[in-house]
């Protein structure tokens, strides 16, 4: 299994829309994310998106850009900020084994997932950057790409 992890975007802060909706620098920083899961001809079986405005958003703006229905996108508490990785790697664990999986969280949950899968390490997630592990067990995984925004961008 390959699964990629991904922050939100730039969101509003709590002062400004309680909601936390994205800013415009968030939607531009979706979509170019989307572009380049595209450019990459990066596939997902299945889209995963926390249930936050923000997270929704911008699992939205990348399955525009892939051409993922966006009706097929899986919205679950499981991926909420303080969510343990154990309650997703049960959902996880309900797909086949050869899937393509992109999950649009939050932190800490990204952090303790990232952490979790390849037993320790740190990672440093950024808006709309994109991490790509290799899943080599039910819950043990290596790291196969940490792109940043940066990255993502042109």
């Amino acid at each position: 299994m390959k699964l990629y992890l991904m922050q939100h975007a730039d969101a509003y802060s709590a002062e400004q829309d309680p909601e936390r909706a994205l800013s415009p620098t968030g939607v531009e920083q979706a979509k170019q994310a989307g572009q380049a899961c595209k450019k990459l001809a990066l596939q997902f079986d299945l889209l995963i998106s926390s249930p936050k405005r923000r997270a929704r958003q911008t699992a939205a703006l990348i399955a525009e850009a892939i051409r993922y229905p966006y009706s097929d996108i899986l919205t679950t508490n499981a991926v909420l900020p303080d969510r343990p990785a154990e309650e997703f790697l049960d959902v996880l664990g309900k797909e086949p084994s050869d899937s393509h999986i992109l999950v649009v969280s939050h932190l800490p949950f990204l952090d303790n997932l990232a952490r979790h899968l390849m037993q320790g390490g740190e990672l440093i997630f950024e808006n709309a950057g994109l991490t790509g592990l290799e899943m080599s067990g039910p819950a043990t995984a290596r790291l196969e790409c940490h792109l940043q925004r940066r990255h993502l961008v042109g």
